[in-house]
């Protein structure tokens, strides 16, 4: 998988991942991956819904020591 940008959103609460994973996501282009780092138990629920709702497609999510990794491709 080529990732175009990480995110490290680690050590931020609601709704900061969401907010630099948007803010990120603005940078890329359609069919580009996104690779998002954090801490925030929510995010699994809010990244897919928000790449859901967005157009975008979840590709998978890892949690590894207490971090959740997420990767998403710009729709």
């Amino acid at each position: 998988m080529n990732i175009t940008k990480v995110v490290d959103a680690k050590g931020l609460a609601c709704p900061m991942p969401i907010v630099k994973t948007k803010k990120a996501m603005n940078d890329l282009e359609s069919g580009q991956v996104l690779e998002i780092h954090t801490t925030d138990k929510g995010a699994k629920n809010d990244l897919t819904a928000w790449a859901k709702s967005g157009g975008h497609e979840l590709l998978k999510h890892e949690e590894e020591n207490d971090v959740f990794m997420f990767w998403i491709r710009k729709g």
